[in-house]
């Protein structure tokens, strides 16, 4: 079974700070002008994506994770889909914003996962910026910071250029900037925390509601700075780049400048093309990819290469 890739098809997400720029870049059916995110790889309740070919077309990545857990290299898959990739298209700041780890999350939200994420930074506005992290040296010094809406002096910010790559552990605050799109590799979950959204009003004239006992109860205090260090391999016709390894997931950046016989694995890999177009070639078929393509290789695969000028985020657990 499936002796090729699983083409996923996004699910989007529309968002107060969203826009157009998923529909510009990627080419994809956006639902609005204020769509934030396209979840391109997904197997969570609240936007699962579909599959799109072979003898599982139409059922979501849900269903098939649950029923079919030979194309993930295991008997059996009893526990939830681990990884959610989306693109996120922040048209306007987000809101600042924390993420539990996986026992709070499952002591307090009944939610099996809590959240660590890391950015591709896929395109942005010349000096834009993200929060990560912020200046406070204890708790007391970040209540009283938070209490005096003394936001300027709490939050660390950094400018970022496309290709940047932001790793970002649970409990880490945290902020997309006005006129970055981004790749989001993270952990299988939707719980956040808000800690500040710029006093911003959805279209009913209401704020968005805060979550500042949860957030202070989260974020690591003082801020610490988590480096990863690039691992760079040449593969004949393949540049990886190892831009993490961790213990939720590792991702890769791979680019591709010709043909390329990929090692066999047990495991199941994520691939999202961001640039590029070419063919992936199994012993039974032979597929087209192109950017904005979003798909599974699957345990079941078997001997298989890639051909073409390809650019793409690789990830695994």
């Amino acid at each position: 079974m499936y002796k090729e890739p699983v083409f996923l098809k996004p699910v989007f997400q529309e968002r107060i700070w969203g826009g157009e720029k998923l529909q510009k870049l990627f080419d994809y059916d956006i639902p609005s002008e204020t769509t934030g995110e396209a979840w391109v790889i997904s197997a969570h309740e609240n936007g699962p994506s579909i599959v799109m070919n072979g003898e599982l077309k139409g059922m979501s990545l849900l269903e098939v994770w649950r029923n079919y857990p030979g194309l993930f290299g295991s008997e059996t898959t009893g526990s939830d889909f681990p990884l959610l990739v989306k693109i996120l298209d922040a048209n306007d700041q987000l809101s600042v914003q924390v993420h539990p780890d996986d026992a709070y999350a499952k002591e307090k939200a009944q939610m099996p996962y809590g959240k660590t994420e890391c950015w591709y930074i896929l395109d942005c506005e010349e000096g834009a910026e993200i929060i990560i992290g912020h200046q406070a040296k204890s708790r007391e010094e970040f209540q009283e910071l938070v209490s005096k809406g003394e936001w300027q002096k709490l939050f660390q910010r950094i400018k970022v250029k496309k290709g940047d790559f932001v790793y970002v552990p649970s409990g880490t605050l945290h902020s997309i900037g006005k006129g970055i799109v981004i790749l989001e590799t993270q952990q299988s979950s939707d719980i956040t925390y808000r800690l500040y959204d710029y006093d911003r009003v959805d279209q009913e004239g209401k704020k968005r509601e805060l979550h500042l006992e949860e957030a202070m109860a989260v974020m690591t205090c003082p801020h610490q700075q988590v480096m990863q260090e690039n691992l760079k391999e040449q593969l004949n016709n393949l540049q990886s780049t190892r831009l993490v390894e961790g213990e939720y997931f590792t991702v890769y950046h791979w680019m591709l400048g010709g043909k390329v016989e990929v090692p066999v694995t047990t495991a199941f890999l994520l691939v999202s093309v961001i640039s590029g177009s070419g063919q992936i070639v199994t012993e039974e078929s032979v597929s087209t990819v192109k950017k904005g393509d979003n798909f599974i290789v699957p345990a079941t695969i078997g001997n298989y290469f890639i051909d073409g000028e390809l650019e793409m985020i690789v990830s695994h657990t």
